[in-house]
């Protein structure tokens, strides 16, 4: 699709499966509300309200989002729950994806500790079936990051498995490093990585990957953890249920406490006059520069309300940016010095 003619029909294909989604994903971490590290520390965004989250889900829906990404983790099962609950029996129109890998106490709502075993993949996945109420999942994920490569070939082995069983149809690892992303794209079944990747935060060697290997580029962070929403200023402050009142170490960005970092601020400011252009917001602006950056790109924002989604979901009509107002942020931010951590 050119880049001025997108509208609330623009898809994109998640690399060589063939499956067709909205350009637009809505990430499902934040309606799985609070729950914490084995520390104590906070790793969801707070408190949730499930009923205007449910709303939320079914709004995008009605505005063309065929695309939603939760986790077993999230929430301790409660995201992938709520999103079961909203999708019903429109289920089959829409692409799910989740991920595994996590183990977790849902009564204590807490994250207890990891599992990389082959075996655990399975129970994992009929777990996850179990909640989001459906007996397939389109796109399975590995969500530890930086688990071992050679372990990580035997997990996509096993996805290949339970491709051939029906059971999914596809599979990814949601990982920021091009070396453990490369060992699932040997997998004939893999679709895509899920990896961190914003205006602030570029991922080049990723994208590569993706072009060269047919796979989907799917952006976490999109806006960045909501720097890119023109919501905060160096004195914000944040709930304590929030994970970015307490930021762990791969969350820059935030200080414990929440305040925004004022350099990352001022970048924003640099490139705010561009992304708002031709009548886009802040935030749609943000998701327009992903979609300019690689024809890959699947940006896949938070939300917790019905106007969230709203807003997510209207920069289907603008599309990308232009050709010129992505050469204008590469240069503005080049002169300021972008963030790449």
């Amino acid at each position: 699709m050119e880049t001025n003619e997108a509208d609330s029909s623009y898809t994109r294909t998640l690399g060589r499966s063939g499956i067709e989604v909205s350009a637009l994903g809505f990430g499902c971490w934040a309606i799985g509300g609070e729950w914490q590290a084995p520390d104590g520390s906070p790793l969801g965004w707070g408190k949730v309200d499930d009923e205007e989250s449910v709303r939320a889900v079914r709004r995008a829906l009605d505005l063309g989002v065929t695309f939603f990404d939760t986790a077993d983790v999230y929430g301790t099962g409660h995201s992938e729950r709520v999103l079961g609950r909203a999708l019903g029996r429109r289920r089959a129109d829409v692409v799910v994806a989740t991920k595994w890998g996590n183990l977790f106490d849902e009564e204590r709502k807490a994250l207890t500790g990891s599992d990389d075993s082959p075996a655990y993949v399975r129970r994992a996945l009929t777990a996850s079936l179990a909640r989001l109420g459906t007996d397939y999942v389109d796109l399975y994920q590995l969500h530890l990051s930086d688990a071992d490569p050679e372990r990580a070939a035997l997990l996509r082995d096993a996805c290949e498995d339970l491709v051939r069983e029906g059971l999914i149809r596809a599979y990814a690892w949601s990982t920021d490093d091009p070396a453990r992303a490369a060992v699932f794209a040997a997998g004939p079944h893999c679709a895509a990585v899920q990896h961190r990747c914003n205006i602030l935060q570029d991922a080049p060697e990723l994208l590569t990957l993706c072009e060269e290997s047919d796979l989907a580029s799917i952006n976490r962070s999109p806006l960045a953890m909501g720097l890119l929403t023109g919501k905060y200023v160096p004195e914000s402050t944040l709930a304590a249920g929030d994970i970015r009142s307490a930021p762990p170490a791969w969350l820059p960005g935030f200080a414990a406490g929440g305040g925004a970092d004022p350099e990352w601020l001022a970048r924003v400011e640099a490139v705010r006059s561009v992304l708002m252009s031709r009548g886009r917001t802040l935030t749609q602006g943000a998701l327009a520069w992903l979609w300019a950056r690689s024809p890959r790109t699947v940006p896949i924002p938070g939300f917790r309300t019905v106007a969230q989604a709203e807003e997510n979901a209207g920069a289907l009509a603008y599309g990308p940016l232009a050709k010129e107002e992505l050469a204008e942020i590469e240069r503005v931010l080049g002169a300021q010095g972008s963030t790449k951590a």
